[in-house]
Order: C-alpha cells, then structure tokens, then sequence
C-alpha cells in the first residue's frame, strides 16, 4: 500500500501497532503512578515506532 511515497506492509503496520499498544501501556503505567514501568515502556515503544519508521 503506498500513501504519500511511503511503502507499508503488513509488517510495517504490526510493528505500529505494537507501539501505539505500548504508548497504551505507558498510559495505564502512569495513571497507577508507576513512573519507573512507564519509563522503560516508553523506551521499548519508542524503539517499536523507529523500527517501523526505517523499515518503511
């Protein structure tokens, strides 16, 4: 599927949605106050969010 020059795939798309489920994640880690979980959560999304991005 291509949308603005971008190439995504079925892998591509997992990979997002494996970090907006993380982002989901580090929400429900935050509102229970557990800011340390919430931390390395973000981090492991926001490794997910840039493996999508140059994988495109």
């Amino acid at each position: 599927m291509e949308i603005g020059g971008l190439h995504f795939t079925y892998g591509n798309v997992a990979i997002f949605a494996v970090a907006v489920f993380l982002l989901a994640g580090v929400y429900s880690f935050v509102r229970q106050g557990l800011k340390i979980a919430a931390l390395i959560v973000f981090v492991l999304a926001a490794i997910a969010f840039t493996g999508g991005v140059m994988w495109l």
